[in-house]
């Protein structure tokens, strides 16, 4: 197991830097750069700079240099922790993700979580009572999560908040907790405006997770060891929990690879609809201006929590199936 955990760590360490290489091209690829967004920002508004002080800028910021001598020296300083100046906020990167970082960490971990307390209950009632009437509701209701948008039903929430009981329902926090420092009444007010976000960046995951968990049962159920063990007098519940349905959490393990990725991606829009102060807008606003040291940092933790994902989905499957063999 030990040997297993090092090669997936180091697999990992691996994949973390490809990613940050791609990140960084990605990046770099639109014509222009930081400079050049400044400047047409700085037209827009009616002002001006004159090519002297662009070209200051473009050695003050080490945009003159070669893709890969800005790439090593970005590289450089994420590995002592320092990720580099925000070009659009003219502040340390760490700085002005600030407390967005953790607060994108907790609605994406209580989406996902959300997702797997309803998904996998939900999903074993469907495969169990296979075209009832709980299983029309909840397959209705699954593929109604699929078809909307996750930042239709923020709409939908905001619009409903503010008609039936005249609120804003938005944010992560009333106007009074909003720039105050962490206290234990800024947690509560966190905690009581969690679920709502929470449980709309879930929907399209609960959904898809109910289907893929519904399959699977179901298909592990026609197979004739639980014909036997159901002739053997086995309870019904141990017939099923025993054996079925811990095989067919495999697949459903496998989707935390991209699902912790998806929750925080797909929150850009509902971040931006709903006015979460997650790192989405953030995001949004520095691929806009080409600010590539901050947009290459939130790109580059989504593939980490990629990567991350994708080592939790190994070991909980080396954990519940005793088939899957660590060593090849």
């Amino acid at each position: 197991m030990l040997t297993y955990l090092v090669r997936r760590v180091l697999l990992a360490l691996f994949t973390v830097w490809a990613i940050s290489v791609l990140t960084f091209i990605i990046i770099q690829a639109p014509p222009g750069d930081f400079v050049d967004a400044y400047i047409s920002n700085l037209s827009a508004g009616g002002g001006a700079i004159s090519v002297e002080q662009a070209e200051q800028l473009r050695r003050e910021y080490a945009l003159d240099q070669p893709i890969y001598a800005q790439y090593f020296r970005w590289l450089g300083k994420v590995v002592q922790g320092d990720f580099g100046m925000a070009l659009l906020w003219q502040r340390p990167v760490m700085e002005v993700i600030g407390d967005r970082l953790w607060l994108t960490m907790i609605v994406s971990f209580a989406a996902v979580l959300l997702t797997w307390f309803l998904a996998l209950p939900i999903g074993i009632y469907s495969a169990v009572k296979q075209y009832s009437i709980g299983d029309y509701i909840f397959t209705f209701l699954g593929f109604l999560g699929l078809a909307i948008p996750s930042f239709m039903l923020g709409l939908l929430a905001l619009y409903f908040g503010f008609v039936f009981f005249g609120a804003n329902v938005g944010g992560l926090f009333d106007p009074q907790y909003a720039e105050a420092p962490w206290s234990w009444a800024k947690f509560g007010d966190l905690l009581q405006h969690l679920p709502l976000p929470a449980v709309i960046l879930a929907v399209a995951g609960m959904a898809q997770a109910i289907r893929i968990m519904r399959a699977n049962l179901l298909d592990e159920l026609r197979k004739p060891y639980v014909v036997t063990a159901r002739a053997k007098g086995l309870s019904e519940t141990r017939a099923i929990l025993k054996y079925p349905v811990r095989v067919a959490l495999n697949p459903f393990a496998s989707t935390i690879g991209y699902t912790l990725p998806y929750v925080v991606s797909g929150s850009i829009i509902v971040s931006l609809v709903m006015g979460l102060p997650t790192v989405g807008p953030l995001l949004l606003q520095a691929l806009i201006a080409q600010d590539m040291f901050l947009a290459g940092t939130i790109v580059l933790l989504l593939g980490v929590l990629t990567v991350i994902g994708t080592l939790i989905s190994d070991l909980i499957l080396v954990w519940i199936d005793p088939r899957i063999r660590l060593e090849g």
